[in-house]
This record gives structure tokens, sequence and C-alpha cells, in this order.
């Protein structure tokens, strides 16, 4: 499986081509598509261009990527950084009126489980984020509910493509003792270093602009359907 990261928690000042609005992003999922993505994965932002839980940015993004893509499951962060309450985070989400398909929780961030179980009780998928470097994978598998999640998204942290492959190895080590369907994917300059890794040990992968702002010759990508077009490259090469 081939996800599109949309926009990520990054801005504008970043690449003129980041799709924010609700239209933009709509427009970028329909791009993306039909290059070639089965899933999607977006941050709702703010009239400020900022990451946001609130159910009125959440609820706009969602209901216009579903509509441009009626058939691709479309996720959304709970990430941290868009409310550092857990509790507050969790009364946000419960206050969703169009709910996502799935939602990412970072399990190195204090109260995942707390975010976890109310998306579980909002019939909201999980997709557990485990980043390379933490205590994350210990955390999320003593959790009593981590059969119930959709899959896991294991993380690369680590940019330096000499480094990230072992990382990842390192990183899906850690995560031996989950059943559940893993989704490897890296960022910045190990972006496609890990995408290959992914592909050569067939699991799940993402590629968008929330990862890597470059393809991998090193020209910038103007859109995220330019990223999936290289990633269908990378596997129908594999």
């Amino acid at each position: 499986m081939l996800q599109v990261c949309l926009n990520g928690a990054r801005t504008r000042t970043e690449s003129a081509h980041l799709p924010v609005t609700p239209h933009e992003l709509a427009e970028a999922a329909r791009e993306a598509v039909h290059a070639g993505a089965e899933d999607i994965h977006l941050h709702p932002k703010n009239h400020d261009g900022q990451d946001t839980l609130e159910p009125a940015h959440v609820d706009a993004a969602v209901a216009a990527v579903r509509a441009a893509v009626p058939d691709i499951p479309v996720g959304v962060t709970t990430g941290a950084w868009t409310q550092p309450d857990a509790g507050q985070r969790a009364g946000l989400i419960g206050s969703w009126t169009v709910l996502p398909d799935h939602a990412s929780v970072n399990w190195h961030e204090d109260g995942a489980a707390t975010v976890a179980e109310t998306l579980l009780r909002r019939g909201i998928g999980i997709e557990a984020g485990i980043y390379s470097g933490t205590d994350a994978a210990r955390r999320f598998l003593a959790w009593p509910h981590a059969h119930r999640v959709l899959r896991v998204l294991a993380e690369v942290t680590d940019t330096d493509p000499l480094f990230a492959p072992g990382v990842a190895a390192s990183l899906l080590n850690a995560l031996s003792g989950t059943d559940r369907p893993i989704l490897l994917h890296g960022e910045e300059a190990a972006a496609w270093a890990v995408l290959s890794t992914a592909v050569a040990r067939g699991l799940a992968t993402r590629i968008g602009l929330e990862d890597v702002l470059l393809l991998p010759d090193g020209t910038p990508a103007t859109s995220n359907a330019d990223l999936i077009r290289a990633a269908r490259a990378v596997i129908q090469k594999a």
C-alpha cells in the first residue's frame, strides 16, 4: 500500500506547493490518487496555516478530501503540537462531526493511550506512530489495545540516507511483537532510502510533501503527485 502524506506540520515558507486549505488538500489528494496513491494522511490547518484538531477545520478538510476521492481512506494527525494537553486533544476528537477513516497517534507523546482510546470509542482507525530513537515501541506494545490498531507507522527519524536503512531494521526488530500491518517511512534526505527499504521488505510505505520536498534525483517536487509517481517508479523496478 502506498500512502500520500499531503502536507504535515510544514508551512508555505518551506514549499510554495504545500496544500493548506480544504480545497487545496482536495485537489492535491485527487492528483495524488490519480498518480497511484491508495491512502491519504493529512494535517488540517487553521486560518494561520498551523496544524489544528479544532472540529471546524478537521471537518472541513476531511469532507473536502473525501468528496474529491470518495473511495480512498482519509486520515489525519493527532500530534501533540496541535494541543499539548492529551485530555484536551481527546475532547477535540470527541467533537469532530466528519470522522476520518483513521488518525495517527504518536506513542512517544504523553497521553497517547488517552488519545488512542478516544479514537477507538469513536470508531476511527488508529495508525500507531512509532518513532525511531524513542521508547515508543515499548510503550505501544505494552498498551492492552495494541492489537486493535489499523496499522503501525514505523517512522525513521534519522535523515542520513546511509544510516537510515539500518535504523529502519532496528526499529522493525523492536516492533517484532506486533501482529498489525506495518507502514515504514523516512523523512527528508533519507525518505527515498527508507522507501526503498520498505519496498524490498514488502511493507506498506508513504511519500508526500510532509516527508520530503525533493524527488529522488534531488530536484524539487512541485506536487504530491510528483512524489507518488516517483515512488511508483521505485516500486515497479523492485
